[in-house]
Parts: C-alpha cells; structure tokens; sequence
C-alpha cells in the first residue's frame, strides 16, 4: 500500500466504494486523514467503516469542512451532468481527483509508464509489465487493470509502475509526470461521458501533455485522431515514437505482416522482432500491442534482445484470444472478453475454419460489421437473447445453427469440428453477457473448464491438450483495425 499523508489530520470524503475507492480510503487512513464515505450499497460502506472511516451521507452538514472529494471514476464528473456530489465538493470549497491524482501527489521516484487508447490498454500494460519483469526490473501494474494503483508498493528508483488508465481516471488526475506515455488508438467511446468526440480526445490528449517535458509519447497513428495528435506532438516540440500496422513510419515502430521493424531519420528500417510464432500476440492488433510496448521498454532503456526475449513468452490476459484447451487439430479459443462485433473481429480476422461460438446481450449494430470476415467461418453456434437477431445477420452467408446455451454450443461445435478434422473453436461472443452470465469472466472461465473437459477426453489416448503450437488453421497476416 500507498500511504496517502497529504491530508492528514483533514477531512477527506471519497465517494464510490468498489476496489479503488476502498483501497484509496484505506490509502488515506493509513496516511493520518480522517475519512468520510459514502456507497449506495451498505455492505461496501461496512468495509470502509472497519478500515476506520465514518460512514456520511452526503450533504452541507456532513460534510462541512471537507478538504478533498475522492471520486470513484465511474461516478460522472462533468458529463451528462455532473453528480450531486461533485456539486456539493464545489460549494465546499473542496477539490475533486481520483486515486491516480493521489498517487502522482506521493512523488514516486520509480519510472512511471502509462497507457491509454480506446483498445489494446489491457493487452499493452501486461505486455511491458512482463517484459520489465523478465528484465529484472522491480515492476507494479495496474490502476484501470488489476490493482488499485493505491495498493501497490512503495518502489526505488530502479524500479518501475506500468499504469492503464481511461479517459474516466485521465478526467480526475492533473500532476502525473510519467516519463513515458502510450496512446495507442482512438475511436469513438464513451461520449456520454465526454460530451462528444472532441471531449473524449481531450481526455486522451491531457495524458500526453502531462508526462515530463522529455517524456517519450509512443502514439499509434493507424486512425485519424490518434494521427492528428501524433503530428501536433511533434509540432509542439515533443518526443515522439510513431507506432503503425498499416505502413512504414519514419521515427518509431512499425509492423508489416507480423514483423516488426524499428525506424530512425536517415537509417533503413531495422527487423528487430518476429511475432508470428508468438500464439498471444497474434493478430494486427496485438501487434499494435507489442509495437507500442517495445517501443516503451525502448525508452525505459531496455535492449532489444531483452525485449524480444520477454515477447517470446508473454502469457498473455484471460479472456482475450486465450489458447485454453487442444484436442489433436482442433484448438480452443477463449476470446470471452470480446463483448461487441469491433473486439470480435480481431478473432475472426487471425484464424480460419472457424467454429464460432457468439451471443449475448448485442451492442448497437450487432455483427453486420463482421460480414467481410464470414468466409473464415465454416459454422456458428448462436447463444443468449441476441441468437435470433444474430442467425438473421448471418444468413445464408454463413451456416449456423441456435444452441441456446455455452454447454449445448461447445458441444455442437466440437462434434462439428471433430467431423471436419479440426479447426478452431472460438468464443468470442461479440456480446455483453449479462443473460446469461455475472460477467465476461464468467463466461470465459465457464468455457474454459467445458473445453478442457472435452480436451481431456482425449488424454487417454495420449492426445495433448494444451502448450505447444498446435497444427490448427490461422491466418498468417490480417488487418484487424
């Protein structure tokens, strides 16, 4: 943990009890402040109150004399209104910031490397985490992933924190210096939140403009407003790292059908990693991922072979194109957190001979952007409230059938697959899965216990089912952005 001593012996309110708000509350006691709290839910404010804050409901009275309202990041700041609370904190006289603005305020002397982008900030953040691991280097990651950025510890100057943060948390933070920053892409997210585009893209651009003046920004220039931003950068005298998987850049990383190459002014373009025999960095989007953590690790002064040594045995997240079971040349894939058809088509985009396992709660405009990508599909196994409305997407395009259920599906895929001597089984819904599931990641942990119960069949028979390359159908190069 973080103590937290800028407040103490002041009162600080924090708002919003989920992990970052206990653990800044905690932060902030451990610090010497005298903490209020509030959560709609009274089991979270049970646990902030035998950590030893006071539970109060917000109001002028309860209040009153606040110093600072920590805000949990999903609590609306300025958009579509801002909460009552932030209102309150304003008559009070009291600032407003998150966790991330409490941590920059302790001065850490370790290395901080922040991510953000719309996609990919998860994938990123592990990916340099594990590459400075590998590297020797004392490392904590978290903050939007995995832990409270509060709960960390204290690090010297030889180590590191490799931060993801969203434009939510980017809203409540003002000092962080970080010494090197990543945005990887932009598209259109959270604008109700945001007030529009433009508010969204201010939100991404405060993070570059809060790393030290020379910080290294590594920003991917694949969409036009991540392009536009690259080029004002540089125009205002930043260091810049361009990272693109769509062409060759001057200055930075870039990936041309799995490779990456590493550019400089007035120097041919160098190879300096190969990730097509990497299973979790496949697809043009994990490449984007493993350009920009390269060029990261880069500017935190690791080598090159330091880097692709760490590349080579990136684990890779839950959820995200995990590899979970084989049975001899068919492959399960694990893609749960896939939850709209933008996510999904990474998946469809890296594999073929598809059995493809889809549905849910559908975003809006379902999968009719998928249709390009039908032709590595050889069947679909539809689930959850959206199967109707999906089985019509598909057509005739591609065959399917509704199987209602992860268990009916999984099995009529491998039935399915088994009959056409192999193939990929692939979950990625393209789905929010609340109908059936309490999450992504109980759906995905769902699918992996069913797939490897099927794989495990096979053990008998000395079959594997898991580790190694497997002989299964994929695409050696795809565009998936």
């Amino acid at each position: 943990m973080i103590p937290i001593t800028a407040y103490r012996d002041k009162f600080v309110a924090v708002f919003g009890l989920g992990r970052t708000g206990l653990s800044a509350a905690r932060a902030l006691i451990a610090g010497g402040a005298r903490v209020l709290v509030w959560d709609d839910e009274p089991n979270r404010r049970l646990d902030a109150v035998s950590l030893g804050a006071e539970a109060a409901a917000p109001s002028p009275e309860a209040w009153a004399g606040i110093a600072a309202l920590v805000l949990s990041p999903g609590v609306p700041l300025t958009h579509p209104r801002p909460h009552m609370v932030v209102g309150l904190a304003d008559r009070l006289g009291a600032e407003v910031l998150g966790d991330v603005e409490l941590f920059a305020r302790t001065r850490p002397v370790a290395a901080i490397a922040a991510v953000t982008g719309t996609n990919g900030k998860s994938t990123t953040t592990s990916l340099l985490g594990h590459i400075l691991s590998r590297a020797g280097r004392d490392v904590q990651i978290g903050a939007n992933l995995g832990r409270p950025i509060l709960d960390f510890d204290v690090l010297g100057a030889d180590g590191a924190y490799v931060l993801e943060l969203s434009s939510y948390q980017i809203d409540l933070t003002k000092g962080l210096r970080p010494q090197v920053v990543a945005l990887l892409n932009i598209s259109p997210d959270h604008l109700d939140r945001h007030g529009g585009m433009d508010g969204y893209i201010t939100a991404k651009r405060c993070l570059l403009e809060m790393a030290c003046p020379d910080a290294t920004l590594v920003i991917g220039s694949d969409d036009e407003w991540s392009a536009r931003m690259c080029q004002e950068m540089r125009e205002a005298g930043r260091k810049v790292a361009e990272i693109s998987v769509t062409g060759a850049v001057a200055e930075g990383i870039f990936a041309r059908d799995g490779r990456l190459y590493r550019a400089a002014p007035g120097a041919p373009a160098a190879l300096v990693a190969d990730l097509n025999e990497i299973e979790t960095l496949r697809g043009a989007h994990n490449w984007q991922n493993a350009a920009t953590a390269f060029a990261m690790a880069t500017a935190l002064n690791l080598t090159a072979a330091q880097i692709v040594l760490a590349l080579a045995d990136y684990p890779g997240l839950p959820h995200r194109m995990e590899v979970v079971a084989r049975q001899g040349d068919i492959v399960f894939v694990n893609d749960s957190k896939a939850t709209n058809a933008e996510a999904t088509a990474h998946a469809l985009a890296a594999y073929e001979k598809i059995f493809w396992i889809a549905g849910g709660i559908a975003k809006q405009g379902g999968i009719a952007t998928l249709t390009p990508l039908f032709p590595n599909v050889t069947k679909a196994f539809l689930i959850g409230a959206a199967a109707v409305d999906f089985a019509r997407g598909l057509g005739k395009a591609v065959a399917h059938e509704i199987s209602g259920d992860l268990t009916t599906a999984i099995r009529a895929a491998h039935a399915a697959a088994a009959a056409g001597k192999g193939g990929v089984i692939l979950l990625s819904p393209a789905c929010a899965s609340f109908d059936q599931f309490t999450s992504f990641e109980d759906r995905g942990y769902q699918f992996r216990a069913l797939a490897q119960e099927i794989a495990g069949q096979s053990n008998r028979n000395g079959n594997s089912n898991g580790g190694g390359n497997g002989n299964y159908p994929r695409r050696a190069v795809g565009r998936s952005q």
